[in-house]
């Protein structure tokens, strides 16, 4: 049986791409060593990121201006959506789909010259079974390695009557877990999931290597109990680890695997919803604009890895002192080149002096 797509991997950047091919009536195969996983992590994006044909009922709560501490509260004008996991995995229907349950070894495309009609690229599995498919598609996200940036959490889930504070928290850098101010830092992640819980995530943004989870679940029970919360172990626990960077910006590669998480971020989702539209109609995702602002996001990567520990909140208050469209481009405009300069810009332009020397060294390598 050969498909007009072969998806691998069937976390969120394949279910959605295979869902989009399926409704465009094309034949999917989707592979995956557990394809019938429920999936555990909390997800969100913000709102103007989303295509139109997500359905509505997939969020557990939107919030219209979440906050950041930075060196003082920042509200921000920009609507952030929380996802309903469950709902999110259930949406992406992948009924009609052929699926297999098996590990993908191997990618194998046919030659690029004298290649006979009859030769396909076929997805290589562990039981020794090959799978031709009209595309074949890698969406089994990146592996860990200690050359890669990684992104670290570790996050419990409380009732909302047991924290107090009414801000949904996209970052707060206050310095009230723990940490020396000589150690790489960490900050509050705190989103509602929906009108009674809420994930409170104490997070290493990136680092080569990371903070450890058991470090930062220290860190945040340090800063909740500073705040009038004390941990009894009974909260349900959010383990985040994953690459940031690693991925190829390749026509047979999508989502984490595509390069489209943001490295200076580790947001991937929203990307993956959006482009799976253009891919499942056999369209390419990347362009000369989006290469080169991937480059660009790689840049701002190895800005943040540079900066020394208490410059870290600084560089964040001058981020979200940029203009709501100057943060959108950065943080959100995968092929908007222009935009993604202009933001690089003024936020380097707005610097302390000592943080203009270090991102400088970092990015020319001198």
């Amino acid at each position: 049986m050969t498909s007009d797509l072969v998806v691998c991997g069937a976390g969120p950047a394949g279910r959605a791409l295979a869902h989009r091919a399926l409704v465009r009536g094309q034949s999917v195969t989707i592979i995956d060593p557990r394809p019938e996983r429920r999936w555990s992590a909390t997800y969100a994006a913000w709102a103007d990121e989303l295509p139109e044909w997500l359905d509505p009922g997939v969020f557990a709560a939107t919030v219209d201006r979440p906050a950041v501490w930075t060196t003082r509260r920042i509200e921000l004008d920009r609507r952030y959506c929380v996802f309903d996991t469950a709902a999110l995995q259930d949406s992406l229907d992948l009924t009609g789909a052929r699926i297999i349950t098996d590990r993908v070894i191997d990618i194998v495309a046919p030659p690029r010259f004298g290649t006979r009609k009859d030769e396909l690229p076929l997805a290589r599995l562990a039981s020794g079974t090959d799978v031709p498919g009209g595309r074949v598609i890698d969406a089994r996200g990146v592996s860990r390695s200690p050359g890669l940036a990684e992104q670290t959490a570790f996050g419990v889930v409380l009732d909302r009557d047991r924290w107090a504070d009414p801000d949904t928290l996209f970052m707060d850098w206050r310095i009230d877990n723990g940490a020396r101010p000589d150690e790489p830092r960490s900050f509050l992640y705190a989103v509602p999931l929906g009108d009674n819980t809420i994930l409170l995530e104490e997070t290493c943004l990136a680092g080569r290597p990371a903070l450890r989870t058991e470090v930062l679940r220290d860190r945040l029970a340090t800063r909740l109990r500073s705040r009038g919360v004390t941990l009894d172990g009974s909260e349900r626990i959010e383990r985040v680890r994953f690459p940031v960077e690693g991925g190829r910006a390749h026509p047979a590669a999508f989502g984490a695997a595509g390069a489209l998480i943001h490295p200076a971020t580790g947001y991937s989702v929203a990307a993956a919803l959006r482009t799976a539209d253009i891919l499942a109609a056999g369209d390419s995702i990347w362009n000369i604009s989006s290469r080169t602002v991937n480059r660009l996001r790689h840049i701002g990567l190895q800005a943040l890895l540079a900066l020394p520990p208490q410059d870290l909140p600084i560089f964040f208050d001058k981020f979200f002192e940029l203009t709501p469209e100057r943060q959108r481009a950065y943080l959100s405009g995968r092929d908007d080149l222009a935009g993604t300069a202009v933001a690089m810009t003024a936020l380097f332009a707005a610097l302390p002096w000592r943080s203009r020397r270090t991102l400088a060294r970092a990015t020319t390598g001198s």
